[in-house]
């Protein structure tokens, strides 16, 4: 699963998750704001950073690092990235590091040369396969943590249930849509191997299919659909390999309609030329 973008995605869309996880107040995500830096000398890009709005010197950057495999030179890395922002960017604040681990067994362990670091709490450490089942309903970011984890089996009940939530808990129309668009993304990485109508029959997501996501996977669906059709249809007519020239422009072509026009001529032709030259006059806003 792509845990790099859900996670970058999620910590800008629910800021205070991050707290959640950490057991401090999900209100402190107030003082600050989400972001990503890179670390120019060895293209080092964190997870996300959160950076304090004011220059309260008393709040703190917390650098978050989320890992769904195992690496021991996670803790190397982390550490290495840490130093070289400080060295870039000198802030004045003092900073927290949160290491987020798919599974306990992915965490290598603390590192002697750093065991400080451990031990004055500067670093907290998540497991996300160890999150406490509490009796009341999860917040809606750690709700959304907890569908990245979920069992397949359980999955759309989860979706549904976060889509529910979302509708009642976000007054933004647009912050709801693109919170909907991110849960159907967990679905469509966390199940690679259905299609698009597939997850749609086994998990009936009505509210899912009204996010612009859900329709631009649906869109770009019918327009590949459409252009496998017209090849199949020249092969059968034809029996030709089809020139590489006519693949590329049909390639080009994102407008359905333009696409249905094109199915009839494929259909009708006399010649490969005759429909080659039928295409060169479509207008190039077509295309």
């Amino acid at each position: 699963m792509r845990t790099d973008s859900i996670f970058y995605q999620l910590f800008q869309l629910v800021p205070s998750v991050l707290f959640e996880l950490i057991g401090e107040s999900a209100s402190k995500y107030e003082s600050y704001e989400f972001s990503t830096r890179e670390v120019k000398e060895l293209s080092f890009r964190f997870d996300g950073i959160y950076l304090p709005v004011t220059n309260d010197l008393e709040k703190l950057i917390y650098f978050v690092e989320v890992q769904y495999r195992k690496r021991d030179s996670f803790y190397w890395d982390l550490f290495g990235e840490i130093g070289l922002y400080n060295s870039q960017y000198q802030p004045k604040q003092d900073w927290r590091a949160v290491a987020i681990f798919a599974k306990e067994s992915f965490d290598p362990g603390p590192l002697k040369q750093y065991q400080e670091f451990f031990d004055s709490g500067r670093v907290s450490i998540v497991y996300l396969d160890k999150l406490s089942q509490k009796s009341s309903p999860s917040s809606l970011g750690l709700g959304m943590i907890e569908l990245v984890q979920e069992p397949e089996a359980n999955a759309g009940n989860k979706a549904r249930e976060l889509a529910q939530q979302t509708r009642q808990q976000i007054t933004s129309y647009e912050t709801q849509d693109k919170i909907l668009e991110l849960i159907d993304k967990i679905l469509v990485y966390k199940f690679p191997q259905l299609s698009r109508q597939e997850l749609d029959r086994m998990f009936t997501l009505d509210d899912l299919k009204q996010t612009r996501y859900f329709q631009d996977v649906q869109q770009e669906a019918k327009v590949e659909n459409a252009r496998k059709y017209i090849l199949e249809v020249l092969k059968a007519r034809f029996a030709n390999d089809i020139p590489s020239k006519i693949v590329e422009k049909l390639n080009q072509i994102e407008d359905l309609s333009c696409l249905d026009q094109i199915v009839k001529k494929a259909a009708t032709a006399k010649s490969l030329a005759e429909f080659r030259s039928f295409l060169k006059q479509l207008p190039d806003n077509r295309a």
